[in-house]
């Protein structure tokens, strides 16, 4: 009994075995309208598209060109620095840059030297942190560095003052002789430039919000001298976190 049921067995087993068949995946169906209006299964070719390499210059793309607009008061100091504007861009960046005297604009443009994709951003970057008042030496830190930011503001953006009010506000920023000013800059390691009612400041993200959060507690009346105890006391604190 047990022999002729084990042999029963077997072949079904077997039967089983061949029963199962491969079923293709859907992924590799797609259903395809007919001109009828019906369906059609069409399976996918398993081939991956092959793309030829591009060269370089088809990736770089067409030459790019930034204008930055030189206001009149700085037309002497870009004149009697423009040596050592035009050397870094030129010779560093691999780019092309010129004066247009119809338009006052200083023109940047890329060339098929340029090697580096951000290097027209840098560029422009310095020549407009050059315009707003930076030194040269400080707006050059724009090229060596990426980490460098460059941040715009007004005065009455903080609180809307007028007349004696402003001046006293601009008056505490600076303090007496800049000494408020050169205090700020030293401590948050950044550079700011006070043109009238505009404030720029140069520096890393963290360091222009620190000088920042300074600059808005002046304009709002706090005395200087607890604006130094709080900045020094941030500045403490994220020299010992890094």
């Amino acid at each position: 009994m047990d022999a002729s049921e084990n042999g029963a067995a077997a072949p079904e087993k077997r039967d089983d075995a061949e029963s199962f068949t491969k079923v293709k995946s859907k992924k590799s169906q797609k259903r395809k309208l007919e001109p009828d209006g019906g369906t059609m299964e069409v399976e996918e070719p398993n081939k991956r598209p092959h793309f030829p390499p591009i060269s370089a210059d088809k990736l770089r793309g067409p030459d790019e060109m930034r204008k930055i607009a030189v206001p009149a008061h700085r037309y002497t100091p870009l004149k009697d620095n423009w040596l050592k504007i035009f050397t870094p861009i030129v010779e560093n960046l691999q780019l092309q840059v010129r004066f247009n005297l119809k338009t006052r604009n200083v023109e940047i443009k890329t060339c098929k030297e340029t090697q580096d994709i951000a290097a027209l951003t840098k560029a422009a970057d310095f020549v407009k942190a050059f315009v707003l008042g930076f030194q040269v030496d400080d707006a050059m830190a724009l090229i060596r560095l990426d980490e460098l930011f460059l941040e715009s503001f007004d005065v009455t953006d903080v609180k809307p003052l007028k007349g004696d009010h402003l001046s006293r506000a601009i008056g505490r920023i600076a303090g007496k002789g800049g000494k408020t000013k050169f205090t700020i800059e030293n401590v948050t390691k950044t550079r700011i430039v006070l043109a009238d009612t505009k404030i720029h400041i140069l520096g890393s993200f963290q360091n222009i919000k620190m000088a920042r959060t300074a600059i808005c507690n002046l304009i709002l009346g706090s005395p200087p001298s607890k604006v130094y105890g709080n900045i020094r006391a941030v500045a403490s604190r994220t020299a010992e976190r890094f």
